[in-house]
């Protein structure tokens, strides 16, 4: 079997890391705000690289970086240094895991530590602070005069454009998935499990300093269709289609969202199941030639590759979305879905995208899951992930 580590790029994380907060900053001034407290396990890392506990911080947030727009970064409950923060204090302690059931108390809590950071920094009380996840208490220890925002918008925002750092994290992330999806075909045959097949991918991520899956989107036969049904331990049939979403947080944090559908056995696809892929690798690659800086989302979601009747019903739940260290803004939807939950924007260089596709019949019968991520230049897209896509299916 061939080793599951592969060569780490030589990047220079510490550019990656000063960009990073310098976008989280410069977002904030460009918002007038103050401060912005974190606390969104996603969100510690994109600013100061902070890994600690994930999974377990992203449902008991143990850990609170305060970032001011100017001054000292100052992390609340690290247990080790973090090169970008420039003080580490207790914890503060704001869920009800460390504090017990009173929330009132936790909110007070959180109110004086910040206005007393304020008074550290010599702001005006009449600031702005922004809370990365919006925050249920009494904050009425809180300066009357400050405002409390949203971070999240502040913090997607500053995500979305890329460096060329960051664009080699995500290369390199790719290249591991690709790996990963390459040692999962290796016992991909009749009689192994869903659930063995994606062992496989967190296996390989795992190896290569990789965090976790965000989702366990790998399907077989009738369960690909409709899709977003995760792995279970159905047993994989000769002539089966196999879908798979990476989802993969990878190596230095980055996402790399890839999908795929294959066929199981040594066996030939139905003239179906060739229709089904041909349909989604055409919608993926159409969607791809039309991007193009300063296209609005609007104009994208209108432009779009038409799907065949039969598979609207079932189709994906965007048709494109930013990606960096997990899916991040924008999403950009479909017409159908447009009025409800649709929303406008530009696109610009340097961002990162996801174009999907699920082509299922609303009548039944397997589905095909395709994605592939780009970067957007000054002239268009460049994909980033080269996984090739099966000829048999395509019918070439």
């Amino acid at each position: 079997m061939t080793r599951d580590v592969l060569p780490v790029p030589d990047i220079d994380i510490d550019e990656v890391r000063r960009y990073r907060l310098n976008r989280v900053r410069q977002t904030m001034a460009d918002n007038d705000v103050a401060l912005t407290v974190l606390t969104n396990p996603v969100s510690l890392r994109y600013a100061v690289d902070f890994r600690e506990y994930q999974l377990f911080q992203s449902r008991i947030p143990s850990y609170t970086l305060f970032v001011p727009v100017e001054g000292p970064v100052v992390m609340f409950g690290a247990a080790h240094d973090v090169d970008q923060v420039d003080e580490r204090r207790p914890g503060l302690l704001l869920n009800t895991f460390d504090r017990g059931l009173n929330r009132q108390h936790v909110g007070r809590h959180l109110g004086s530590a910040v206005d007393e950071f304020l008074v550290e920094l010599g702001v005006p009380d009449d600031s702005n602070v922004a809370l990365d996840r919006m925050f249920v208490g009494d904050l009425s220890s809180l300066s009357s005069n400050v405002t409390v925002v949203d971070a999240d918008p502040l913090m997607e925002l500053a995500r979305v454009i890329k460096s060329p750092g960051e664009i080699d994290c995500m290369r390199h992330s790719i290249a591991v998935a690709e790996h990963a999806i390459d040692q999962m075909r290796t016992i991909l045959r009749p009689g192994v499990t869903e659930n063995e097949l994606l062992a496989v991918i967190h296996r390989v991520n795992i190896a290569n300093d990789g965090s976790w899956l965000d989702g366990r989107m790998l399907a077989s036969g009738h369960r690909t269709n409709p899709w977003l049904q995760e792995a279970t331990d159905k047993v994989v049939e000769s002539g089966e289609l196999v879908g798979l979403d990476t989802d993969m947080i990878g190596p230095f944090g980055y996402c790399a969202d890839i999908s795929r559908t294959f066929l199981c056995g040594d066996v030939a696809p139905t003239a179906a199941q060739q229709d089904l892929y041909r349909h989604a690798y055409e919608e993926v690659h159409t969607n791809i030639d039309l991007i193009e800086p300063g296209m609005t989302f609007a104009e994208l979601s209108q432009k779009a590759f038409t799907q065949k009747p039969e598979y609207v019903a079932h189709r994906y739940v965007c048709m494109a979305h930013g990606v960096g260290m997990t899916d991040e803004y924008p999403q950009i939807r479909y017409q159908p879905d447009w009025s409800r939950a649709g929303y406008d924007g530009t696109i610009e260089a340097n961002m990162t995208l996801c174009v999907e596709s699920f082509t299922g019949s609303e009548h039944g019968g397997e589905g095909v899951k395709l994605e592939q991520m780009v970067l957007v230049t000054e002239s268009g897209c460049e994909v980033l992930t080269d996984y090739p896509f099966d000829d048999a299916l395509l019918g070439t």
